[in-house]
Parts: C-alpha cells; sequence; structure tokens
C-alpha cells in the first residue's frame, strides 16, 4: 500500500512476496512535527478512556516548545475531570474544557470516546468541527457506524485515523521508557480515509510520531476495523482468556495441582512463549520444545486448528456485517442496568494470585498449552490473510500486539488488568467470545486429543512452511527498542 509524504521518510520493505512502506519514528524525528502540522495550531483530545489520557499527555510532551496546545474535552461533570487536572490538563491554562467547546476550537480532533458513544454522538461531533478541520480515530468503528446507518463523514473535513497496536496504558508506559532508549513505543497502523488539503497523510504520521510510534504502516479505515475488531475478540483477549481457562480445567482433570496448572497454562503462555514469539517468532516456539514434547505440540496443534478457526471465522463474519458493532452499541444501551463484571473470579485466577506471589524464574514450556495457542494464533492469520489483509496488519494484530503489549499485562497481574485496561469495545468482546473458545478447546479440541487423534501431517507441515515466519522475521526488526516493563 502506497502513500506520499512531503515530510517523512518512507522505507520499503517486503512482506511475503508484496511491498509494503513504512515510516520509522523516535525522538530524533519529533522536529519535523511542525512541519507535519502545518496549518494546525490546537489538537483537541476528546475523552479519558484508555487511549485519551496516553495520547493526550504523549502529543503534549512531543510538541512542547512548538506552539501547537494540546485540549483535553470531556463532558460537563465528567468523573475524569478530575484525573485529566492530575495529568496537567485544566481550565485556567487554556488545555481542558467541555468536549464540544474543544471540539469547536480545534484544528485536529482525536476523537478518543468510547466507541458506543461515538456512535450516538457523532451527529453533534460533525456539526461542532470547523470546516477544513481533521477528525481523527484509533479505529475504524465509526466508519462501521456510518455504513450501518447509511451515513456518511462530512465532506469538508479530512479523516484520519492513527491506530496504536496496543491497549493506552501500553502506549504511555512505552512512551515513557522511550525518554532514554530512543524508539520505544507501541507501533501504530495509520489511515487517510478523506483528504481535502492534500496534507492528511502528514497529519496521520505526524500524530502517529508524536504519540510515540517507534513504527507506523498504512492501513485503511474498513481493514483495520476488520481487524481490529475480530482480533481483540480472537487471539488478543478472547481467545488467550478462553484457552487458558479451558486447559487450566483440563489439567487440574489430569491430576495436575491448581497451581501447576495455572503456571502450565498462564505462566507459560504469557512468559516463555510470548518471549520466544517476540523474539524469535512463532516457529521457535516448536523448535525450542524437546524430542519427547515435540509430538504434544503437534497433536494439540492439529486438533485446536479448526475447531479455533471455526469460531474466528463466525468473528469476523460478524464484525465484516456490522453485527459485532450493532452489539457494542446495544450493549452500552444497558450498561445503566447492566454494567460489566469482573472477569478474574474462578478458581483459576484466585490461583494465580498465589502463584505469582512466589514467581521465581520462568517455567518450562508445556507442549499442549504451547501446540493450542499457537494453532489458535495461526488460524487468525491465516483467515485474516484468506481476507486480503496485508500482511504488517495481519502480524500486528495477531502477533506482536498480543506478546508485546497485552500478554504482559496478563503476566503483571492477571486477565482482567489486560482486558480492562483495554477500551469499551474490546472489553465486551473478550466477555461476549472468550467462553466460545472455552467451549471450543474443552469441548472439542481436548477430547479429540485424549482421543488420540491422528496428526494431520498435511496441517503441520503447511505450519512450518508457512511464508508469515519469514514475514514476522522480518517485523521483528521493527518491533520496540525495548520490551513493556509494566509490574
Amino acid at each position: 500500500m502506497s502513500f506520499t509524504t512531503r515530510v517523512f521518510e518512507k522505507e520499503e520493505i517486503r512482506l511475503g512476496g508484496t511491498t509494503e512502506y513504512v515510516i520509522r519514528g523516535g525522538r530524533d524525528r519529533f522536529p519535523l512535527l511542525p512541519k507535519a502540522f502545518d496549518g494546525i495550531s490546537r489538537i483537541g483530545v476528546i475523552g479519558w478512556g484508555s487511549q485519551g489520557p496516553a495520547q493526550a499527555q504523549n502529543l503534549r510532551e512531543s510538541l512542547d516548545g512548538t506552539g501547537i496546545t494540546v485540549t483535553v474535552g470531556l463532558r460537563s461533570g465528567s468523573r475524569s475531570w478530575k484525573s485529566a487536572e492530575q495529568a496537567g490538563f485544566t481550565e485556567s491554562n487554556g488545555t481542558l474544557g467541555e468536549m464540544f467547546a474543544v471540539i469547536a476550537q480545534s484544528d485536529l480532533v482525536l476523537l478518543l470516546i468510547s466507541d458506543a458513544a461515538q456512535a450516538t454522538l457523532y451527529p453533534q461531533v460533525f456539526n461542532a468541527m470547523k470546516p477544513g478541520a481533521t477528525l481523527g480515530l484509533s479505529h475504524g468503528f465509526l466508519l462501521g457506524v456510518l455504513r450501518s446507518n447509511g451515513d456518511a463523514f462530512p465532506a469538508n473535513i479530512n479523516v484520519i485515523g492513527v491506530c496504536p497496536k496496543g491497549m493506552g496504558p501500553s502506549v504511555r508506559r512505552l512512551y515513557e521508557q522511550g525518554k532514554t532508549v530512543n524508539g520505544a513505543g507501541i507501533n501504530t497502523s495509520f489511515a487517510v480515509e478523506q483528504d481535502i488539503d492534500g496534507k492528511a497523510t502528514d497529519y496521520a504520521i505526524g500524530w502517529a510520531v508524536a504519540i510515540g510510534a517507534p513504527y507506523s504502516f498504512m492501513t485503511t479505515l474498513e481493514m483495520e476495523y476488520r481487524s481490529d475488531i475480530y482480533g481483540e475478540r480472537g487471539i488478543l483477549l478472547g481467545a488467550v482468556h478462553g484457552i487458558v481457562e479451558a486447559l487450566y480445567r483440563h489439567f487440574v482433570g489430569q491430576g495436575r495441582t491448581k497451581a501447576q496448572s495455572f503456571i502450565d497454562t498462564v505462566e507459560v503462555t504469557t512468559g516463555p512463549i510470548s518471549h520466544t514469539i517476540s523474539h524469535n517468532g512463532i516457529r521457535a516456539v516448536y523448535e525450542s520444545l524437546s524430542d519427547s514434547d515435540k509430538p504434544h505440540f503437534q497433536a494439540a496443534y492439529c486438533a485446536a486448528y479448526k475447531p479455533a478457526y471455526a469460531v474466528l471465522q463466525e468473528i469476523y463474519d460478524e464484525v465484516r456485517s456490522v453485527n459485532e458493532i450493532r452489539s457494542v452499541i446495544m450493549a452500552g444501551e444497558r450498561f445503566d442496568r447492566f454494567p460489566m463484571s469482573t472477569i478474574d473470579q474462578t478458581e483459576m485466577w484466585r490461583v494465580g494470585q498465589e502463584v505469582r506471589a512466589k514467581r521465581s524464574g520462568s517455567p518450562p514450556v508445556d507442549p499442549v498449552t504451547a501446540g493450542v495457542y499457537v494453532a489458535t494464533m495461526m488460524a487468525q492469520i491465516d483467515l485474516l490473510r484468506r481476507e486480503g489483509h496485508v500482511y504488517s496488519e495481519i502480524v500486528n494484530e495477531s502477533v506482536i500486539e498480543a506478546v508485546d503489549s497485552l500478554n504482559p499485562y496478563m503476566h503483571a497481574r492477571g486477565v482482567a488488568y489486560m482486558v480492562d485496561n483495554c477500551s469499551t469495545t474490546a472489553r465486551l468482546g473478550s466477555r461476549k467470545w472468550a467462553p466460545r473458545f472455552d467451549y471450543a478447546i474443552y469441548e472439542e479440541a481436548l477430547p479429540a486429543l485424549e482421543s488420540g487423534q491422528a496428526v494431520d501431517t498435511k496441517l503441520f507441515d503447511a505450519f512450518l512452511s508457512d511464508p508469515v515466519h519469514e514475514v514476522l522475521a522480518t517485523l521483528t526488526g521493527y518491533r520496540p527498542s525495548v520490551d513493556i516493563f509494566v509490574e
């Protein structure tokens, strides 16, 4: 996917026989930001949820001394008002105000309110924006809403997207780590949906660089919302939650202690499996196993792949049809009566608190856990590739975001800490689809494994030779320069 920038240098990369382009970020690119934001004097960050605090603070620090003001816009009486003030945004210095007033004053409006709120308030947002201003989105949910409603973005504004491949706290945490290590940050994709003045691409790239993205890849808002909403319901959040729940019960049923079962599921997934994938690739998980463990990995992989793929296909179809977006909107309308409950109340997560308190060193990888997890990750990759997504998006949404941004949070404090630091849409999706993956693994994959079902050699050979391994090896060179630290 090609694009033109007048400010930044783009690098060509070859991924699985295709050509893509990447923009390199880092603090040494910050001097280019005033040129990238030509014509912008005020940026309004609307919302203070998962992404709002991170992006507002990162932008303010990156643009310090440029004359560009970053202002936070919130609903009057918002419970987040005090939190924004504690972060240094205040009415007295003109950096905190009522959301529609901020929208009306801003040249670049970053709409980071919840997806359900976007679906309800977008007509008022559009009416408040100045002609010629730019609307920025951190994923394409609103595009799906507009298409569902038969609406469109106003013709007199730019519309761009910058989509971090991690939750808001990760965006902030790695930016802070990048104060001493250039290139620390969360990678992003960026999109230009509407360009009325020829400046939208550089606005999008400037935004990505300013929030600390070490590398940014181009996509479209439609492909981004498909892969993003799908991915968080898949291996990023919903699938990993369902997998470890199913495997924990399975291992306890086999006679392992509860503590050991937690170690052999959550600890090995968020610890050595994630670390191996992050630094050496997916196939390296299998290659690192002993000869006696490899057959167990193969059997688990082949038993889990098709049940996982079936759930992933259903998710993708629901996202593509906009049914999943409608589901999020309807859930938002029920929150006053049925708020989201906690998701770490099962025995497994109580055992996990005890295990983490006594943690020492990295446990050996259980081959069944590894086989099931890798099979689900590969099924997600295969489906996105079949649906026409570019490799950078496939790998970021299925691999890098999982092991470099999200799993570290589950490793630190458990599944609720991982899921509930994400957007409302992601939180809803994880709660809805994790039980489906739990069922698919516990009721379909594990019985097939226990029955001694023959390994599908064709399926496993396809895994070993899949071009995504070479793609990931290339993109590993485009990962953050440091591992996130969230303990």
